[in-house]
């Protein structure tokens, strides 16, 4: 019987090992990439002549974004993540001027309110342990963080519906923000689009008890976007003092299970700390301002850190045996067998909590942004696409105008034949992933 060593040196050896291995790394180690075959060709544009023909089998990413499941595809989302909100912070790339640096940012993070104490872990000023609640000292890791210390007083109904109402709680306080604001500047709401625009990027990142919060950045712009100057009365004191009265007076309101009003708000810790153009490398001063550095790196990690191992599934849940056979916590087992048991009843049927159980009952996208925030990945993956067709054409010496790109592809499955292939993928898109972080640090030595 062969050992999984023995099929991939067997696999080293095969004849067809180079062709597969720089399939491979086309795309960096994907660890479940598409099959593809047919043929891509580059035509003249006006006589048809064929002046390029690549035919035969190929890789395509996956473009999972969960590093649980492909961590080369969620390292590259990771990347797309950050140039957007850097774009949106610092300006001079992706159509987005440098003087957005100029404009009132505020830095905001809004968190769940309490459904009961949980085990928590905090430090005094003098950074000595603070006991528990229950007495006890947690470190770090311990499992038992962010879970209830009473399970059955819990309020895991309550979690679960707040949870399953984040993205619209959100909206809201959008909403009443534009009124807060503009109350402020002494302008009436309906003319608030006609002097300004508020511009934002947000990332929900989950937090040890299984409920997100907000990590957003939130800007003033004129009425036509990043181009055009704030008005003058925006200030950031009155942004700050904006968000806070907004996030402190919106209010969803839903039913529990067989009746009875359930009011869902942010919870009491808000923070909104002011956004500083760059004048050191430290993410924050002395004073809790926050400086652009390290601030879109900050978020586009939460950004993918939600898409990352979490404490939920992996994987949507299609019955009550997928919950049973969970690794997961027995906290989160309960939240998502509460979102299980809430979705069969007629009255959440418009939250589909069944479909979004795995992911603790969490509807929304990871990373959000307002239109005129900044770019979009799809611009961002479209600059990608032409800088590597212009690096192609350079090659072989035509002119972008003459040419017409013609792809002919067929599914053919997605991931690797077996465990030794996925073995040596792996291997290949850590020793990428090395060499990377290696060139990374060379390049930004002082």
């Amino acid at each position: 019987m062969f050992t999984l060593d023995d099929r991939i040196t067997a696999r080293i050896r095969a004849a067809d090992y180079r062709d597969w291995r720089g399939k491979v790394h086309a795309v960096n180690g994907c660890a479940k990439p598409i099959r593809l075959s047919g043929a891509h060709q580059l035509q003249h544009a006006d006589t048809g002549k064929v002046l390029h023909h690549h035919g035969g089998d190929i890789f395509v990413p996956c473009g999972n974004r969960r590093a649980a499941i492909c961590p080369t595809c969620s390292d590259r989302y990771a990347a797309d993540a950050f140039h957007l909100v850097r774009a949106g912070l610092l300006g001079g790339t992706k159509g987005i001027p440098d003087t957005v640096t100029a404009k009132p940012r505020a830095f905001v993070t809004l968190t769940a309110p309490s459904f009961g104490p949980v085990h928590s872990r905090a430090t005094s000023r003098r950074g000595r342990s603070i006991p528990c609640r229950c007495g006890q000292h947690h470190h770090d890791d311990d499992p038992r963080l962010g879970a209830p210390l009473d399970p059955d007083t819990y309020d895991y109904v309550g979690s679960v519906l707040w949870q399953a109402h984040a993205g619209v709680l959100w909206q809201r306080f959008t909403t009443r923000l534009r009124r807060e604001i503009a109350k402020r500047a002494g302008i009436r709401v309906r003319d608030f689009k006609d002097q300004a625009r508020l511009s934002y990027g947000k990332v929900a990142e989950y937090q040890r008890r299984g409920l997100v919060h907000f990590h957003a950045i939130v800007r003033l712009d004129g009425p036509e976007g990043p181009a055009d100057p704030a008005p003058s009365w925006a200030h950031p004191d009155l942004l700050d003092d904006a968000v806070l009265a907004a996030a402190g007076a919106v209010t969803v309101t839903t039913t529990r299970p067989g009746g009875g009003s359930l009011a869902l708000t942010w919870g009491d810790q808000v923070d909104v700390r002011h956004v500083q153009p760059a004048t050191s490398a430290e993410l924050e001063d002395e004073q809790g301002q926050i400086s652009e550095p390290r601030l879109a790196a900050y978020i586009a990690k939460y950004a993918t850190k939600g898409t990352g191992k979490t404490e939920a599934a992996d994987k949507p849940i299609r019955s009550q045996l997928d919950i049973d056979f969970l690794k997961v916590s027995p906290h989160h087992r309960r939240i998502i067998q509460t979102a299980w048991n809430l979705g069969a009843l007629p009255e959440y049927e418009d939250l589909n909590l069944r479909r979004w159980a795995h992911m603790l009952a969490f509807r929304g996208h990871f990373l959000t942004k307002s239109r005129h925030y900044s770019t979009t990945f799809k611009a961002i993956r479209g600059d990608r696409r032409a800088f590597r067709l212009a690096e192609t054409l350079d090659r072989l010496g035509l002119e972008p105008d003459t040419v017409l790109v013609v792809n002919d592809w067929t599914f053919n499955g997605a991931g690797y034949a077996d465990a030794a292939e996925r073995e040596l993928a792996a291997a290949i898109a850590t020793r990428i992933r090395d060499d990377r972080k290696h060139k990374y640090h060379q390049e930004n030595q002082p």
